[in-house]
């Protein structure tokens, strides 16, 4: 059987300025409704991100076979040749010359405060991206991407019968109950983290046990506190993994669904599968940028190992 995966989702460049003071010594509060400011932002850094660009990046370093449905801009040209060095399929990633990437421009002060824009671009254009042209695979997954690419990407997997994870992330929001239960319907696997999931069931009204009882996994990741994954009825808890430096946490959920990813793809049991994605998550944490960690499929398998007391 094929162990590719598909990765339907984002492909985006973020742009991190730096304020070296605080925004409240120039944002006046009683001064918002006119606000004509200027941050100078004496360091500058790029970084190569979107969750679909995150999770195939992760995978690749595990030693799977991820193929990017996703749709870039005319600025594409860097990003795709990142991709081609690591050896990443680019062949379904659709180019629309009259749009950019998708971009995010985030000035940070110097508490950790930030004020974010984000422009979607040729994000927008998903729905154009057909997934049947990405072949067959073992596994898809529909991360955040635009409204309607997600929902005819669920739908043209569940045609196609591969088995796909639902992973609405910060795009949730957008999709009202019932379009949320159509997902979990066609969705083979659910993830969300600890805010998501309490947001799925008040939208849908589904209770936690009867969104799972519809999968075949559902998985709810809680941070430094661990996640937890409920499967044909049981709660299996997967523990955090201790990391020494906590520097950025941009990506760690992607580098955590990289690790689902893997685990689907070599058939192992849910327990191992969950160490592994927890433990990809705790190595992304500790550098900054989601794409800058580097690691072999060796010494990820002896951190496995020294974390977990066996190897997978």
């Amino acid at each position: 059987m094929t162990q590719t995966s598909i990765i339907c989702g984002s492909l985006a460049i973020d742009t991190i300025l730096q304020f070296p003071g605080r925004f409240d010594s120039i944002l006046l509060a009683d001064q918002l409704h006119k606000v004509n400011v200027s941050f100078l932002a004496p360091t500058m850094r790029t970084e190569y991100g979107g969750c679909a660009g995150n999770i195939a990046y992760n995978l690749k370093m595990l030693g799977g076979e991820p193929r990017i449905v996703g749709v870039m801009g005319q600025d594409n040209a860097a990003y795709i040749e990142r991709l081609h060095k690591l050896g990443i399929s680019t062949d379904n990633i659709l180019i629309k010359q009259e749009a950019y990437n998708a971009q995010c421009f985030v000035t940070a002060d110097e508490d950790n405060n930030q004020i974010n824009a984000f422009h979607p671009g040729a994000m927008s254009y998903a729905h154009e991206n057909d997934v049947a042209k990405a072949g067959t695979a073992a596994v898809a997954i529909i991360s955040p991407d635009g409204h309607l690419g997600m929902q005819k990407h669920a739908a043209d997997l569940a045609k196609l019968q591969i088995p796909f994870i639902f992973d609405p992330g910060q795009q949730l929001p957008m999709f009202n109950g019932a379009e949320l239960i159509a997902f979990i319907d066609k969705a083979t696997y659910v993830t969300a983290n600890d805010y998501e999931i309490e947001l799925l069931m008040d939208r849908t009204g589904l209770t936690l046990p009867q969104i799972a009882s519809r999968l075949d996994a559902l998985i709810v990741t809680r941070g430094e506190h661990g996640s937890e994954i409920y499967a044909k009825g049981e709660r299996i808890e997967i523990p955090a993994v201790k990391v020494a430096d906590v520097l950025d946490p941009t990506g760690c959920g992607d580098a955590y669904r990289a690790g689902l990813l893997f685990g689907i793809t070599q058939g192992w049991k849910w327990e191992t599968t969950g160490r592994l994605a927890s433990l990809m998550g705790a190595i992304k944490i500790a550098s900054k940028g989601g794409q800058n960690h580097q690691l072999t499929a060796a010494e990820i398998a002896d951190r496995f190992e020294a974390a977990f007391g066996y190897r997978f």
